[in-house]
């Protein structure tokens, strides 16, 4: 007797879940449109829709991404430019500013020689030294500019015109001149408000203090610190009344027997650039006439 054959199907758990999962969404698709007959095509479209959504997403966000690089990068290039403008501009200004500075240095300059009662010679410093105590400066003017041994020199500065030194050796296009602060320079001074006569000579360094000598010891109640010392204009080594430093100590030494009195400068020879040369002689000359 023959066997019927039989057909032995196993389903395994995920395949009846798959199963079950496109039943029900035939179920839900025949409801929707009104017939449960399945629509493979529906369904494809679905799918098909959803796939294209998807890439039409990621490609948005991509092109999104492309754009906002560019538009970062065309930011830094308009970031760059304007920096490159703005450091133009700064030194532009400060090349201006310079410039001002320049003039009015020249204009006060000018304006002081044209003050002067005398003959001088606006001179510019090309070299000085610095590491002695007996330290001279060069200007740019000699012998072909009419620059004497022995003339004074002074400038004008911050709206203060005072006294750098004297002429000591002439070239034919330079002159060296010995400044106040030098060791070995010494001038015959006064003091503005008291006109006591004394000495002013230097330590040598242009850091220094200058040294005032020979002040009676009965006038320092009358003294004040900030005091101006002026030149007195004896035995013709400077004119009268430019201005030297300000009293910036006074002390009362028993051994001594004057006031021992330190002066400031009137000039910062550290920032000192043009000077003027004073033909004296010719000033002398014009007087006695």
């Amino acid at each position: 007797m023959s066997k019927k054959p039989r057909f032995n199907i196993k389903l395994k758990l995920p395949e009846i879940v798959l199963f079950f999962l496109l039943l029900i969404s035939s179920v839900s698709l025949g409801f929707k449109s009104g017939s449960f007959i399945l629509n493979i095509k529906q369904i494809g479209f679905s799918i098909f829709s959803s796939v294209e959504k998807s890439v039409n997403y990621v490609y948005s966000s991509i092109t999104n991404t492309f754009n906002a690089v560019s538009e970062l990068r065309q930011l830094r290039k308009d970031y760059n430019d304007l920096v490159l403008k703005l450091e133009n501009y700064e030194e532009m200004q400060r090349s201006n500013a310079e410039i001002r500075k320049e003039n009015e240095r020249l204009k006060e300059q000018l304006d002081f020689s044209i003050s002067l009662d005398e003959k001088n010679i606006p001179s510019r410093i090309i070299s000085r030294d610095l590491d002695s105590a007996y330290s001279y400066l060069t200007i740019d003017k000699g012998s072909v500019n009419g620059i004497k041994k022995g003339m004074p020199v002074i400038a004008f500065q911050n709206g203060n015109n005072g006294l750098v030194g004297k002429i000591v050796q002439v070239g034919t296009f330079t002159a060296q001149v010995m400044p106040v602060y030098n060791i070995d320079n010494i001038v015959s001074a006064r003091i503005q408000k008291t006109r006591d006569l004394g000495l002013v000579n230097g330590l040598g360094s242009l850091d220094q203090p200058l040294n005032l000598k020979y002040i009676r010891k009965s006038i320092a109640n009358d003294l004040s610190y900030g005091d101006i010392v002026v030149t007195s204009g004896e035995n013709d080594n400077y004119m009268k009344d430019i201005p030297i430093g300000s009293i910036s100590k006074i002390a009362v030494l028993d051994y001594e027997s004057s006031l021992t009195i330190e002066l400031n400068p009137i000039l910062d020879f550290s920032r000192l650039e043009n000077v003027i040369v004073v033909n004296q002689k010719e000033l002398n000359d014009r007087k006695d006439n």
